[in-house]
C-alpha cells in the first residue's frame, strides 16, 4: 500500500503535499482536552494505551497523512534520573543542573526507564485498521539540555543556562555527548518498534549563535542523524530559529529539513541543498484568524509545490493552545482538496 507522506519522503512526485502538524496530538483537539480532564500528561504518556490512544487522535479528527509519537522531548533527562514532572505551567525539574557540583556525575542513564515508550509504539502499530506512518522523535541536545541547565517551567527565559553554554563551554560539550549517547539508544530502540519516519526537534537551535552551534552542538545532531540514517529511516531535522544557518544543512546531514516561519519557503528552497526535502511553515498564529483570510494564506503555498514537489506541508512550529480545531481542519482539508 502506497501511503503520500512515505512516498514523499522518498522523493516520489504525488499529486499534493502530505500534510502533519508538530504538536497534533493535543494542544486543540477537544476529545484530546476531555483526556487531559480525567488524567495526567503523565499518566497520558505512561500508559500504553493512552499513549496509543492519544497519539491516533488527530488522524481520526483531522484525517492527516501521518501520526507522531505522543510522548515529550524531556524523556531523555528523565531517564538520566532528572526528577521531572509537568505542570500547568509546563516542565518542572526536581533539581535543575545549574549550580551543582560536577553536574556530568548527576547524570545516570537507565534506558530501561523509556520502555514505556516502546510499548506505546506496539499499540500504536497493533491498532486495528491503523495503516498511518508514525512517526518517532526526541529533543536534540541542546534545547534538552537548556530545560535540564535552567530548570525552567517555561519555555522563553534560559538566560541562566545560555550563560553556561559560554562560561563552559568544555563541560556542555561533555554534557551534549552524554545526552547524545542515550539518544541515540532511544532513537534506534524507535525504529526497531517499527516508526516510518524520525524527527530530531531543536525548538530552541536559535538560542546561541549558529558559529557556536555548529561547534559544539552539531556534532550530536550529526551522529544521531548517522545512527537513524543507517537503519533506512527518513530522518527530518528541524532547528528552528537556526536563520541563514539552514545554507550549511545538506543531505549529509538529513533527509527533510523542517523550516519555521521566520523563513520562507522560496528563501529556504534557494539557501538549502537541493538534495534535502523541506517541510513547513505555515505560521500556527495564522490559525486564529478568519475562514477568508486562512485560505488566502494557504493559497500562497501552491506556486511553491508547483516549483518543488519534495515538500511535506507543516507549521513553523507547533500548534497553539486556543486555535479553533474547525480551523486546524480546514487547513487538513484545503491540502486534501486544493488545485496543486
Amino acid at each position: 500500500m502506497t501511503n503520500i507522506f512515505l512516498d514523499t519522503l522518498k522523493g516520489k512526485t504525488t499529486e499534493r503535499p502530505p500534510v502533519w502538524f508538530m504538536r497534533q496530538a493535543g494542544r486543540v483537539l477537544p476529545s484530546y482536552l476531555a483526556l487531559k480532564e480525567k488524567h495526567t500528561f503523565w499518566q497520558l504518556m505512561k500508559d500504553p494505551d493512552l499513549a496509543a490512544k492519544v497519539t491516533l487522535l488527530p488522524i481520526d479528527d483531522l484525517g492527516v497523512d501521518a501520526a507522531i509519537l505522543f510522548s515529550d522531548i524531556l524523556v531523555i533527562p528523565y531517564a538520566m534520573g532528572m526528577g521531572l514532572d509537568f505542570t500547568d505551567n509546563g516542565p518542572v525539574f526536581e533539581k535543575p543542573l545549574i549550580g551543582v557540583d560536577e553536574p556530568l556525575k548527576r547524570l545516570n542513564p537507565d534506558p530501561e526507564k523509556l520502555q514505556y515508550i516502546y510499548n506505546a509504539i506496539d499499540r500504536i502499530l497493533q491498532t486495528p485498521g491503523n495503516t498511518t506512518p508514525l512517526i518517532g522523535f526526541c529533543g536534540a541536545p541542546l534545547t534538552v539540555m537548556l530545560f535540564m541547565i535552567q530548570g525552567l517551567g517555561t519555555r522563553s527565559n534560559f538566560t541562566d543556562a545560555e550563560r553556561f553554554f559560554f562560561k563552559e563551554k568544555e563541560l556542555t560539550r561533555k554534557m551534549a555527548e552524554a545526552v547524545t549517547e542515550l539518544t541515540i539508544e532511544y532513537a534506534l530502540q524507535q525504529v526497531k518498534y517499527g516508526v516510518s519516519a524520525f524527527q530530531l526537534f531543536d525548538t530552541h537551535a536559535g538560542n546561541v549563535p549558529f558559529a557556536y552551534y555548529q561547534e559544539v552542538f552539531m556534532p550530536s545532531v550529526k551522529k544521531i542523524a548517522d545512527a537513524v540514517r543507517a537503519t533506512g529511516t527518513p530522518f527530518i531535522f528541524f532547528p528552528k530559529g537556526i536563520g541563514a544557518g539552514i545554507q550549511d544543512i545538506n543531505h549529509d546531514l538529513c533527509d527533510f529539513l523542517s523550516i519555521d516561519w521566520q523563513t520562507s519557503l522560496f528563501t529556504a528552497r534557494k539557501l538549502v541543498d537541493k538534495n534535502v526535502g523541506l517541510q513547513g511553515n505555515l505560521d500556527p498564529r495564522v490559525l486564529f484568524a478568519d475562514e477568508k483570510a486562512i485560505l488566502d494564506e494557504l493559497q500562497n503555498f501552491i506556486p511553491f509545490h508547483q516549483e518543488e514537489s519534495k515538500w511535506i506541508f507543516n507549521l513553523g512550529h507547533g500548534l497553539v493552545p486556543g486555535i479553533p480545531v474547525e480551523n486546524v481542519k480546514l487547513v487538513v482539508d484545503f491540502v486534501k482538496q486544493g488545485k496543486w
